[in-house]
């Protein structure tokens, strides 16, 4: 078994011990969890420290029959890309659990059950980004839905069950578009080079354009509801509005990635042609999300549909940094993958306790809480500046690779994007003067700040959001190698610069 399996295991194998401790005691069941996720984090850094940055190729690999009719396997490994990601993935969770403590008590089902789902949750995020073979990714793709349905269904606030329905109608339509294109491809391999869903495999198959094309629309529709992708995106906002801080952390800081994974690891390297010809109206609808995502956040009155949509915009400069296709578009877009994960985590948990506190999920009603609560009022200005591309933070260089890498190729996409900037100002300065700063709100005076299990649990992500700001090369040293190779291996290369004389 390889380490890499070790890590995807342990959250089931953590879920089995959960299922074991009776359900009454529901703080043994918190401390449990935290720990084994804790460990799981650790596990996935020693992951990180082993991996051999001059190698391109996947690693930790493993490759175990599976379903030996069809010829599927359990096959797992990594790249950069998706080392990064399951880095971000099992460094989130434990945070998640130690942030939220007091989430699960107020949920349709105990204690127990929300960790499980939890744990599950984990495993699955794990192999979507580990698996090199096709209908294994579909499982973990699909299977995902199952325990976040439930989280916003179950745990939730509002109109939870109708987003909660909403958010799995619109995965399983993407899903079943996706899974049209699985077996177009299997049945085209099977006439080809044996049927097989090895990527590696599927990555040489000869394909006549128009079956590419609409092989490439069922991959990318799935993955740009999954993103999402302006004008897929309908579902995020209300399901952020419904979920837990928790479950809306999960969601928009790992799940969320699962989009614009899948754009780089099938889009551009199973259909290279296909994406070739679909790529000027891609970068568009990314540019469209930019600008819709940034207007719609400034127009906002409540502080996670304000989150919300300012992910539809984020999400915007990482598909326009992929379909670029420029290594540093793909490295900026992979980096910002991991810098919006941690940001939007800092959001999202700041924004739970503010709302838990408050009573309220009003941007108004939170006037003057630097007074009164500022340690958690500086953590939501550090988080919000970094959302912003502040520089000295983390999202300001992965969002600076991003439009180099576009502008290289499409100079009006990326100057239009630019517009995004300067209205992230405005979507997140406005919240913050009116939430932090002025005088104090009726019903703020006797808030209590961060307690020291709050303070624990955000410290981290504060630390990575700085940490990255400065110093992302420990990161980009992961990414840039796989980013180059993908692009290299789709046909494609960096733009020559021309010098006038």
């Amino acid at each position: 078994m390889s380490l890499l399996t070790l890590v995807g295991i342990s959250p089931l194998i953590g879920a089995l011990i959960v299922l074991l401790i009776p359900a009454k005691k529901s703080e043994l069941i918190k401390r449990v969890a935290f720990i084994i996720t804790l460990l799981i984090a650790l596990f996935s850094i020693l992951l990180a420290v082993r991996f051999d940055k001059a190698i391109t190729g996947f690693q930790f690999t493993q490759n175990n029959s599976w379903i030996s009719a069809f010829n599927v396997n359990f096959a797992v490994g990594v790249d950069g890309i998706s080392l990064v990601l399951i880095l971000l993935s099992t460094i989130l969770v434990p945070v998640v659990i130690l942030a939220t403590w007091h989430e699960s008590d107020t949920g349709r089902w105990n204690t127990k059950v929300f960790y499980i789902l939890v744990l599950v949750l984990e495993t699955l995020m794990i192999g979507v980004f580990a698996a090199t073979d096709l209908f294994l990714f579909y499982v973990f793709f699909e299977a995902m839905l199952i325990p976040i349905y439930f989280l916003i269904g179950g745990y939730g606030t509002g109109n939870k069950s109708a987003a909660a329905v909403k958010f799995l109608l619109y995965s399983l339509f993407g899903g079943l578009l996706m899974l049209a294109s699985i077996i177009g491809i299997y049945v085209i391999s099977g006439n080809q080079i044996g049927a097989t869903f090895d990527l590696a495999k599927l990555a040489t198959l000869q394909i006549d354009n128009q079956t590419e094309y609409f092989l490439f629309l069922g991959f990318f529709i799935a993955f740009a509801i999954k993103a999402p992708l302006w004008p897929f995106h309908t579902w995020l906002p209300d399901a952020a509005k419904s979920a837990t801080p928790g479950t809306s952390v999960l969601l928009l800081g790992v799940l969320d990635k699962v989009g614009t994974y899948g754009m780089i690891r099938f889009c551009i390297e199973l259909f290279p042609d296909a994406t070739k010809t679909f790529t000027s109206f891609i970068i568009t609808l990314a540019v469209i999300s930019i600008i819709y995502g940034a207007f719609m956040a400034i127009g906002q009155r409540d502080i996670k549909g304000l989150i919300a949509f300012t992910s539809i915009s984020h999400f915007g400069f990482i598909t326009m940094g992929i379909f670029a296709l420029t290594s540093q578009g793909v490295s900026g877009a992979s980096l910002y993958m991991v810098n919006h994960g941690f940001s939007t985590a800092a959001l999202f948990l700041i924004a739970g306790w503010m709302i838990w506190r408050r009573g309220s999920s009003t941007i108004s009603d939170f006037g003057g809480l630097q007074r009164v609560t500022p340690v958690m009022a500086w953590t939501f200005f550090m988080a919000g500046m970094s959302s912003l591309a502040l520089p000295g933070l983390s999202s300001f260089v992965s969002e600076f690779l991003v439009l180099v890498g576009t502008y290289t190729r499409y100079p009006v996409a990326a100057v239009i994007g630019t517009l995004g900037i300067v209205l992230a100002a405005l979507y997140i300065l406005i919240p913050v003067q009116k939430a932090l700063h002025g005088p104090i709100v009726s019903g703020n005076e006797n808030l209590k700040d961060l307690n020291l299990r709050e303070k624990v649990a955000i410290s981290p992500v504060i630390l990575v959001i700085v940490l990255m700001g400065f110093y992302p090369k420990p990161v980009l040293d992961l990414i840039n190698p796989t980013a180059e190779k993908i692009v290299i291996n789709s046909g494609y290369s960096d733009p020559v610069a021309k010098v006038g004389k």
